[in-house]
C-alpha cells in the first residue's frame, strides 16, 4: 500500500492540483494566440490612388509589468498586484507589415493590448522559482497558482463541461403516434459553431436542418447538392446492407423531381433567396453548403464530397436506431463530453477582440488616408486599449462573449483545501431550474475522472462537480500528424474501399471527420496505443 501512497505523491508533485488550468493557458499563449492571428493574415485598407493593405506576422507576450503614473514601465509580482489593485498582465506584441501596391513598405512591432496572467503559467516570473526565492519575494510558496489578479481581486476561470464537437449522437422521441428518430452533431471550427439535424418522420423521411435554411431539407436533396447524383452511389453511400438500403425508399421519393447537382442546389437557393435572380440563388446556395454546412470538415467545395460521406453516414445511424440494431447514445457518457478550461475560453475571447481591433485599425487608417497624403505609420492607427478593456472586463465580471455568464468567480480563500477544491471545479451550462434528473446522477464513467462526493447542495446539485485527485486533462493536438500515422497504418479512404471491406470493416473518425475503413480494427487500435 506504501507504494500507492509514493506514486500518489510522486504524481501530486510532478503534475499538480491545478495543472489542467495551468497547460491550457500554455497552449493558448503558445499555439491558440498565433492561430488567431492566421486566420486574418492580411487586411486590406481602402484608397483611391494605390492599393494597400497590412499583414500580420508573429505575435509574442512578454512578461508581466506594471505602467507608472511618470509612464515608467518595469516588471511586477502577483502580491504588489493584489495589494495595489492592480491588474496582473503582460504586454502583447504583434508584427505588422505595410504593403503598397504589393511591395513590402514597412514591418512594425506595434504594441496591440494586455494580457491577463495566470500565475504559475509559462510567462508568470513564479514558474521558475523555487520557494526560498518566493519567499524573499513576498509569495506564498504553497500557492499553486492557476488564477488570475484583475484590479486586485483573484479571478479563477471554471471549467466548463459541454457535449463533444463533431460528433454524430442518435436519440429517439416518443411523443406522438409514432416516434421520431434524430440524429445531430455540433459542427465546431475556430470561432463557428453550427448545430445539424437529421431527423426521420413519421412518413419515413429523413430531412435535415442547418443553419441559414429556414426550412427542412430532404437528406437526398442535400448529398445531390453535395455533388454525388446517382442513385444507387448514394444507397451504397449509406450502407452495403439491403435492409438499411430499403428504409431509403421514402426519402429518395421526396427528392423525385431532383437529378441532377444543378436541380438540388436551385431548390436550396429557391428557399434561400426566393424571387432573386437564378445566378444569385446558386451562388447563395454554394456558399451555405460550403461555409455553414459541416463547417468542420471544410470550407471549399473540395470538401462537398467527405461532407456527403458524412451525411450519409447520419442516415445510416439513424435507420439502425429504427431498426434496432444501434442503441441511442448517452449524452451523460464522459465520451461524448469535453472540457472547456482557460485555453478555448479565452480563445474566443481573444478572437473577438481581435476582430474588433482590426476593424478600428481600417477605420482609423482610411481616416488618416483621407485627410492627408503622408507617411503611414500603423502603430499609430492602433487602440490598445480595445484588447486591454475586453479582456479585463470579462475576467473581472465573469461576462463572456455568446452572452456566457459566471464563467470566472472571485477565488475562495476561505482555508487552503477550499482553494484547491474551487480551482478544480467544473460546471454544467444546463438550467439549475430544470430538473434534469439524468444529468445530475452519478454516471459511471466518472470513475476516476470526477469527485462522486463533492458537489453542492440544492439547485447546483449534480451540475457543479470536482475533478478528481488522479485526474489530468490533455490539451489539443494538430490533425494532421494524427491523419498521417493512420493512412501509414493501413486505414483506406473512403472512396477507395471495396464493398467487402464496408461490410465487414470499422470506420475511422479522426475529429468528427470520417476518414476510412480499417481492416483489422483491434490491430489498429493496438498499434496506436503502442506508438503513444
Amino acid at each position: 500500500m506504501g507504494d500507492y501512497w509514493n506514486l500518489i505523491e510522486k504524481f501530486l508533485q510532478e503534475e499538480g492540483l491545478v495543472s489542467q488550468h495551468i497547460d491550457s493557458y500554455n497552449d493558448f499563449i503558445d499555439h491558440d494566440l498565433q492561430a488567431i492571428i492566421d486566420e486574418s493574415k492580411e487586411m486590406p485598407i481602402e484608397a483611391e490612388r494605390y492599393s494597400l493593405k497590412i499583414r500580420f506576422g508573429k505575435i509574442s507576450v512578454g512578461t508581466p509589468r506594471v505602467v507608472e503614473v511618470d509612464g515608467a514601465e518595469r516588471q511586477i509580482y502577483p502580491m504588489e498586484a493584489r495589494i495595489r489593485n492592480l491588474t496582473y498582465s503582460a504586454p502583447i506584441h504583434l508584427e505588422m507589415t505595410l504593403i503598397i501596391d504589393g511591395r513590402e513598405a514597412r514591418t512594425e512591432l506595434v504594441y496591440i493590448g494586455d494580457m491577463p496572467v495566470m500565475l504559475k503559467s509559462r510567462i508568470c516570473p513564479l514558474s521558475g522559482l523555487s520557494p526560498e526565492e518566493l519567499r524573499r519575494i513576498g509569495e506564498d510558496p504553497l500557492d499553486p497558482g492557476g488564477y488570475f489578479i484583475v484590479n486586485g481581486s483573484e479571478r479563477v476561470i471554471v471549467g466548463l463541461e459541454d457535449l463533444a464537437p463533431n460528433r454524430i449522437l442518435v436519440e429517439s422521441e416518443h411523443t406522438g403516434a409514432s416516434p421520431t428518430y434524430k440524429a445531430k452533431i455540433f459542427s465546431t471550427t475556430v470561432g463557428f459553431r453550427a448545430r445539424i439535424e437529421a431527423k426521420m418522420k413519421s412518413d419515413g423521411a429523413i430531412y435535415v436542418s442547418t443553419p441559414g435554411i429556414p426550412v427542412e431539407v430532404p437528406i437526398i436533396v442535400l448529398i445531390k447538392a453535395l455533388g454525388v447524383e446517382e442513385d444507387l452511389k448514394i444507397a451504397e453511400m449509406v450502407s452495403p446492407r439491403e435492409e438499411i438500403q430499403a428504409e431509403l425508399a421514402p426519402s429518395f421519393e421526396k427528392a423525385s423531381g431532383i437529378i441532377s447537382q444543378r436541380d438540388a442546389l436551385q431548390y436550396l437557393g429557391n428557399r434561400l433567396a426566393p424571387g432573386q435572380v437564378e445566378e444569385y440563388r446558386m451562388r447563395k446556395a454554394e456558399n451555405l453548403i460550403d461555409k455553414n454546412f459541416l463547417p468542420h470538415v471544410g470550407t471549399s467545395p473540395e470538401k462537398r464530397v467527405e461532407k456527403a460521406y458524412l451525411l450519409a453516414e447520419i442516415a445510416r445511424r439513424i435507420i439502425e436506431l429504427k431498426l434496432g440494431i444501434r442503441g441511442e447514445d448517452d449524452k451523460d457518457h464522459y465520451a461524448n463530453k469535453r472540457l472547456k478550461l482557460a485555453g478555448p475560453l479565452l480563445s474566443d475571447l481573444f478572437r473577438i477582440a481581435f476582430r474588433t481591433l482590426t476593424r478600428d485599425m481600417k477605420y482609423q487608417l482610411e481616416k488618416v488616408i483621407i485627410r492627408r497624403h503622408g507617411e503611414i505609420l500603423v502603430s499609430n492607427a492602433v487602440r490598445p486599449g480595445i484588447i486591454t478593456e475586453r479582456l479585463q472586463h470579462a475576467i473581472a465580471t465573469g461576462n463572456w462573449v455568446r452572452g456566457r455568464v459566471g464563467v470566472t468567480q472571485l477565488l475562495d480563500r476561505t482555508s487552503y483545501y477550499s482553494t484547491l477544491s474551487h480551482l478544480r471545479r467544473l460546471q454544467s451550462p444546463l438550467s439549475r431550474s430544470q430538473p434534469n434528473l439524468e444529468a445530475r446522477d452519478l454516471h459511471s464513467t466518472h470513475w476516476g475522472r470526477l469527485c462522486p462526493n463533492e458537489t453542492p447542495e440544492g439547485s447546483n446539485c449534480g451540475l457543479v462537480k470536482n475533478l478528481a485527485l488522479s485526474s489530468e486533462i490533455s490539451v489539443g493536438c494538430p490533425m494532421e500528424p494524427v491523419i498521417e500515422a493512420l493512412r501509414e497504418l493501413g486505414v483506406t479512404p473512403m472512396e477507395e474501399a471495396s464493398r467487402d471491406l464496408r461490410l465487414r470493416g470499422a470506420k475511422v473518425f479522426v475529429d468528427g471527420i470520417l476518414l476510412g475503413y480499417a481492416e483489422n480494427p483491434e490491430a489498429l487500435v493496438a498499434a496506436i496505443r503502442r506508438r503513444r
